[in-house]
């Protein structure tokens, strides 16, 4: 098999969201949900230093720490990676009133406001990501668009809608 990052030995296979993590929220989350959970199975890059994969994730909220709940496929043991949550919280803060402020513009905005909410919302998302990919360096590596999927399931544990 091969030692590239995109071998199928080094992607996620199967994401499961601790259902006590989740903070229920409208239909504008859960489809968040749902479309990142399905981008992320349908393309992406996770390795986990030290093992080989595939791998299954579950992601849960716990003391205000984020768990990533890692086993291979077929499982082998599972293996948790535990990351604060304190260097993401500010720009999740932002991203949630960027989000709010879109999904009411959407509504009754003209294009054009909906267009820069969405740029900023995007901008947001993207420091996440690094943010997100820079405190798994070492341990877990994804890809770009993994590393924003991931922020977008991580800010759907936290959100209230």
């Amino acid at each position: 098999m091969s030692d590239a990052p995109d071998a199928p030995r080094s992607r996620l296979v199967g994401i499961r969201l601790d259902e006590a993590s989740i903070a229920r929220g409208n239909s504008n989350i859960e489809h968040e949900r749902e479309v990142a959970i399905y981008d992320i199975i349908d393309s992406n890059t996770f390795d986990v230093e030290g093992r080989d994969g595939p791998f299954t994730l579950k992601l849960a909220v716990i003391e205000d720490r984020l768990h990533f709940i890692i086993d291979t496929e077929p499982a082998t043991g599972e293996h948790t990676f535990m990351l604060s949550l304190s260097p993401l919280k500010r720009v999740m803060k932002d991203y949630f009133i960027v989000c709010d402020s879109y999904y009411k513009a959407i509504r009754t905005a003209p294009p054009s406001r909906i267009q820069a909410i969405d740029m900023g919302r995007r901008g947001l998302h993207d420091e996440g990501s690094r943010v997100l990919v820079e405190r798994l360096k070492g341990k877990i590596n994804v890809d770009h668009d993994t590393a924003r999927r991931l922020f977008t399931l991580i800010c759907a544990l936290h959100w209230k809608g």
